[in-house]
């Protein structure tokens, strides 16, 4: 059981080292061979492989979660595509109407749209899941996004710099390291809010600190997006995974609270 423990609490490094290697090897063979049928699938590897290392890293912290892998993979896929997809439709159609979209209405667009999916599981599973799973569940919703959006910025930067794979690798490395502290943790604060809501003994305080971390992750968002230099990124990134961090341990010590105290609704939970 400790070694079992052990390997899930490290698999991030597995995921990362696989990822990279694999990256690396797609990169190369496409620069020897000159070969564009490489391109998809080192723009993939290359957007993919930091969101789903963290993802991998959160899922192995010492959490109490329900989320089966299966549950948890689809909701990044479906959390990715539909979130691009509505967010996109949403931007498109505010700047068609008023000529221009500012920061602030990117920001709250997209930070609504990553939670659709998490919404969606909440209310079909509200008694299985608790603030741990709203937490990794919004993580995998963020690296979704994240992902798809950096394959497009990716491909982008690819027809632009007409075929450049240098400017293309830059874009991807940048945007893929800097996910986890974008849209991963802006998504995992938010959703860890959502999901406190249902068992909550005071649901209009819960409904308060919810709408509260969506705030925040929009002023996070529009404060990327509107700022430029190292610093500002640095700043944002620490301020970002501290509050992903900070939530992270209060729920591992409620958590703890509820085990010494007992858990006088687990046989609700285990007839949901």
């Amino acid at each position: 059981m400790a070694a079992t423990s052990r390997l899930l609490r490290h698999a991030w490094l597995l995921v990362l080292v696989i990822g990279v290697a694999l990256f690396v090897l797609d990169e190369r063979t496409m620069v020897a061979t000159r070969n564009p049928n490489f391109v998809p699938s080192a723009i993939l590897l290359g957007s993919a492989v930091v969101p789903f290392t963290f993802v991998t890293f959160i899922k192995g912290r010492r959490l109490p979660y329900a989320v089966s892998g299966g549950l948890l993979a689809s909701a990044a896929f479906f959390g990715g595509v539909l979130g691009t997809i509505v967010a996109g439709t949403l931007e498109f159609d505010v700047e068609q109407r008023l000529g221009a979209l500012p920061m602030i209405g990117v920001a709250v667009i997209e930070e609504g749209a990553k939670l659709l999916v998490p919404l969606v599981l909440l209310l079909v599973l509200r008694h299985r899941f608790g603030p741990a799973d709203g937490l990794l569940l919004g993580v995998a919703c963020g690296a979704g996004f994240a992902a798809l959006e950096t394959m497009g910025y990716g491909f982008v930067t690819l027809l632009e710099s007409h075929g450049s794979v240098v400017s293309t690798v830059d874009v991807l490395m940048l945007r893929g390291l800097m996910s986890p502290a974008g849209h991963m943790a802006w998504t995992g604060i938010t959703a860890a809010a959502l999901y406190a809501v249902p068992g909550a003994v005071h649901h209009g305080r819960a409904v308060g600190r919810f709408v509260l971390a969506y705030i925040v992750a929009v002023a996070l968002h529009t404060a990327w997006d509107s700022l430029g230099g190292v610093v500002a990124y640095v700043v944002l990134a620490v301020l970002s995974l501290g509050l992903l961090t900070y939530i992270a341990h209060r729920i591992a010590e409620g958590e703890a609270h509820v085990n010494e105290r007992g858990r006088p609704n687990d046989h609700i939970r285990s007839h949901a």
